[in-house]
């Protein structure tokens, strides 16, 4: 099996190879002809995850505006960290940690 280091080239780790027409055995009488047409059918995981990676990949992350205001402040001191809203929040995140998922 090829393992492949570019997951955003091939996300589902499936190896591909170029075959050459012709390689493999020949004989001297007849070649044997490819089918015209194949059929492959995806598992529904497989097709979940298509259909999730071509989400993400229209979907924007973050707001590059946003960003760009959040770095002009912080390099003109203008940006304030509000302690009790990064509290709550650090809150909430162990609270979701602690709490038992139910499946």
């Amino acid at each position: 099996m090829k393992i492949t280091n570019d997951p955003i080239k091939n996300p589902a780790g499936l190896v591909t190879e170029k075959v050459e027409p012709g390689a493999g055995k020949k004989t001297e009488k007849s070649q044997v002809q490819p089918k015209a047409t194949e059929n492959v059918t995806l598992s529904p995981m497989a097709a979940q995850l298509q259909s999730l990676e071509a989400k993400v990949a229209a979907d924007n992350v973050f707001d590059i505006e946003k960003v760009d205001a959040i770095k002009s402040a912080i390099a003109s001191g203008q940006f304030k960290v509000d302690s009790e809203k990064v509290a709550d929040g650090l809150i909430e995140t162990v609270k979701d940690l602690l709490t038992p998922k139910k499946t």
